[in-house]
This record gives C-alpha cells, structure tokens and sequence, in this order.
C-alpha cells in the first residue's frame, strides 16, 4: 500500500487492515479492456460507477484514463472506508461494537441543573433542558420533593423555586 503524508487513527488502522490490493486493481483495469468495463471500479466498492464505466466504456476513455493516474489514492480510499466499517463493527469479523449513548433521564437533567446553579432549580428551567412539558417538569419536581431530594421555596420575587441542598454551596434569599 502507498504510504501517504497525512497521519490518523484511520490512515494507520486502513494500513493495518489491508483489504483492497493496488496491482489487484490494475490486473482488473488491464483485463477489463484498459479500464472500459470498470472492473477495478466493482472490486473497489464503487458499484454506480462500476455500472456507468460498463455501460459507457469507462466515459469514453477519458475516465478509464483517469483511472490510470488515480487508482493508488482510489485503493487507499477503499482501504479506508473498509478499516472505518470494520471500526464501527460492520465488517466481517467485527469485535468492536460501539456504545451508543442512551439519552438522560428528566430526573438526572434537573439534578445536573441543581448542581449548576447552586441548588435551584425552576419548572420552566427543566422544561426546557429535559424537552419536556411544564406540567411533566412540575410532576419531577413534586417527586423529588416527596423523596425529601428537593425543598419547595419561594424567592423573594415570588417566584416558585425547587432547592436541592446538596448541591447549595450557600443559604440564599428565601421566603419561608
């Protein structure tokens, strides 16, 4: 395989797993009739080229041609999208399998909300952040009170506030 300047996790896992060979490539652009029924383009992964070299003689010419030049970097960039399928656990042989990131509970937002401002935590606040409703953001947040998580509080400007003191680095303005 031709080695190439640029460097990356990719590159180097593409040179490590070597699926797609360049004289291969070549012995099926010679056969294919210099490049004209695109047989290097199938073997390379390149279907819907493969099938518009077979039908149009590789355009003509001028794309078998160009074929010449570039079947190193063609037969890199296959090597390259075999090693990323493989990664990503499509391949043949995958051990890799990737872990997919489940989406946070509104009960896990609002504690992370508490812990970012201090300890307080409004409905509209969880509303947006959990992409929920103001009355289901209101339902967690009764929850958590009823479990002693949470106090309800009124600030000072009347405004409805859910304190969570593990997470207060301080006493704040409240009304009780």
């Amino acid at each position: 395989m031709v080695k190439s300047r640029e460097s990356g996790p990719i590159i180097l896992m593409a040179e490590q797993s070597v699926r797609y060979s360049l004289s291969t490539a070549y012995l099926l652009w010679f056969i294919s009739g210099f490049g004209a029924l695109g047989f290097h383009r199938f073997y390379l992964g390149k279907t819907g080229t493969g099938v518009l070299w077979l039908l149009t003689g590789g355009l003509g010419g001028v794309g078998s041609i160009y074929d010449l030049v570039t079947m190193p970097g063609q037969v890199r960039e296959a090597n390259i999208g075999y090693a990323v399928r493989e990664a990503l656990g499509s391949g043949s042989d995958a051990g890799f399998v990737p872990r997919v990131r489940r989406e946070d509970s509104p009960e896990r937002i609002i504690l992370r909300l508490a812990k970012g401002n201090n300890g307080m935590v409004t409905t509209g606040e969880v509303a947006i952040e959990a992409n929920i409703s103001i009355d289901e953001a209101q339902r967690q947040l009764d929850s958590l009170a009823k479990k002693g998580i949470a106090q309800v509080r009124i600030r000072s400007s009347g405004v409805l506030v859910y304190f969570f003191p593990e997470f207060s680095k301080e006493n704040t303005d409240f009304v009780d």
